[in-house]
Order: structure tokens, then sequence, then C-alpha cells
């Protein structure tokens, strides 16, 4: 679509109109002579003398020539564009961060890649790392538009993939992960706690943090009640999911309770997944909990053309005097031959 984005430029097409009614006109005293020849020096120019002032007037080809070119020039000043089709662009408004447990026991292969009828075989169990993994791919799949973080704990809390939108490299640095490279232990509270720092520096409304685990909280710096309250206090809603046996002893064991208190004060939810299949509706039930939301950007493309009009009025100046100056060469040289003539 083409328009002009200064259109009330267009008035000073109304100054030569105004300067022939307002302005004086131009004068130009000059010296003459007198001579005794004068009505010889007539007959040969074939002018006409008059007494006074003598105003030489255009032809219409010079009132077209210009007129055309001060309308190109006053429709460059209006700034001509050209409006390309609209484009939309989809914004992610939403910033999600998992952490996934690497402590000792995430190597145990008591993981059902599916739920199968009758006893397990043992050939067929997967660790629990690789069964979180499996399906935290497939999830991470359906959130485009979303913005992925990964946090991996242990010992200690480890960023392992900042936010964002690149869900391949998010999934590739997921695959990499491997048990006990964070530490043995079970620190999920201070998993909640890096969360909240990345959050931090965020600028989307809505947060959200999943935490993937297999056992309880061992000697977190922040315990992850104080951790809750905090990410609760910055609008982040976490997800608990507890993956494993229940019958696992002491350290190892799952602290359902300390989850669900956990997901409770964020707002969020806890789940318990014994096996793959589980932890596939776990997660299809969080993306139906969290649906992924946009921010519609609608812009149109603009090109500036104002220097094709300001260049077609400088070339259609350049041409008239072009074609003045030979018409007065032309004139001057038949003027001589005439006069040679004589």
């Amino acid at each position: 679509m083409f328009e002009f984005a200064q259109p009330w430029m267009f008035l000073a097409l109304l100054l030569p109109i105004a300067a022939y009614w307002f302005l004086p006109a131009y004068k130009e005293r000059r010296a003459s002579v007198r001579v005794p020849f004068f009505e010889r020096v007539v007959a040969i120019s074939s002018e006409v003398p008059q007494d006074g002032v003598a105003m030489p007037a255009r032809s219409w080809v010079q009132k077209i020539f210009l007129g055309v070119a001060w309308c190109l020039l006053v429709s460059a000043l209006a700034r001509p564009v050209w409006i390309g089709t609209p484009v939309v662009q989809e914004k992610t408004a939403r910033d999600l961060m998992v952490a996934v447990d690497l402590s000792g026991s995430m190597e145990t292969k008591d993981f059902l890649p599916t739920v199968v009828e009758g006893s397990a075989d043992d050939a067929s169990l997967i660790s629990r790392l690789d069964g979180a993994k499996s399906v935290l791919e497939t999830f991470a799949r359906s959130r485009a538009g979303d913005r992925l973080g990964l946090i991996v704990f242990g010992s200690a809390p480890y960023l392992q993939a900042p936010f964002t939108a690149d869900l391949k490299t998010w999934m590739t640095l997921l695959a990499e992960t491997e048990v006990g490279m964070a530490g043995p232990k079970t620190r999920f509270g201070d998993a909640i706690g890096l969360g909240i720092k990345l959050f931090s520096a965020s600028t989307s409304a809505h947060k959200v943090l999943i935490v993937v685990t297999d056992g309880n909280d061992t000697d977190s710096k922040v315990p992850p009640l104080e951790a809750a309250r905090i990410a609760k206090a910055q609008n982040i809603r976490i997800y608990a999911i507890a993956i494993g046996s229940l019958e696992s002893l002491d350290q190892d064991a799952l602290d359902l309770e300390t989850l669900a208190q956990i997901a409770s004060i964020t707002g969020g939810r806890a789940y318990l997944a014994m096996n793959q299949t589980e932890l596939a509706d776990v997660y299809s039930q969080i993306e139906a909990l969290e649906p992924a939301e946009y921010e519609t950007i609608t812009f149109a493309p603009r090109r500036d053309l104002f220097a094709y009009f300001f260049g077609a009025s400088i070339l259609l100046n350049a041409i008239f005097f072009s074609l003045m100056l030979a018409w007065s060469l032309w004139r001057r040289e038949q003027t001589k031959k005439g006069g040679e003539n004589v």
C-alpha cells in the first residue's frame, strides 16, 4: 500500500501561486545605446519594439516542466512510503525452568518404558534419569513458543541451559546430562533457590519451575519450604514430580509430603510417577494447566520512496535546462547565419 507519511507538506504546492500574486515582479536596469539604424536592427531581429517594461512570457513547455518538477519535489518532502504486507510475529510469553535430579539414586534401573501387564522384565527396565530424559524431550517438543531453561542438581545446583527458545539446543544439553555430574546428594531446596535467582532476570509474567527428583532433600542451604515461600513471592509456580520407588530407604526415600507442600505454597501441584507412562501423563497434565501463551506483535515493513521522487525532480530539471540551453544556442546560431546572409 502506498501512502504519504507527511501529507501536510502538499500545502507547499500553493507557494508558487502565492509568490506570483504577492511578490513584486523582478526588475532589472540595463544600459541602452541609441543607434541611427534602429529600424534596421528591428527588421533583422523580427522584434516588435515596445515602450516601458518588457516581461518575457514563458512557453507552455516551460510551465509544464517546471510545474511537474515542483510537484515531484513537494511529493518527496511529503515522504512517500510503500507499506508492505503486515507481518505477524508471536513472541513467547512464558518462561519455564526444569530442574532435574542427578543424584546417584537416579541411576537405579527400576523405571518401565511403558506399562507392561504382569511382572516387569529386568531387561526392559531403564534408569530413572533415562526415563525422565525421554519424557522431557517429548514435553519440550510440545512447548514451541516457550523459553525453556534447565537446572541439574545433586550436591549443588548448576545451570545446564539458560532460558532459550531454541528447543533443539535445549534437548541436546538435556541429553548430555549424566548421573553424578552434580554430586551424589539431593539438594532440591538449593535447586529451587537457583531457579528463583534465574527467574529474577526474566521479564515474563508467567514463570513455571518443574522439579524432577527421586529422593528427599539432603542438607540444602535453603530449606525447600523456605525456598517455596520465596518463589511464591516472586510469582513462580512450582510443579514437583517424584519418580522412582516408594520402597526406597533412608536418604533415597521419597519425601512426598514436602513435595506436596512446596507445590501447594506456590499454587502448583505435586505428582508421583512410577513409570514412564505415568510420567508422560504428568507432563500432559502440566501442559494442560500451563498452556503455551504468546504475545502477538504485528508490524508492516515500510520502504521510503522519497529518493525516487527527488531524483525524478532533479532529472526533469536537468533535462529541461539542457533543452533550453540547446534551444538558445540553436537560435543564436540561426540569428548569426541570418545576419551573415543579409
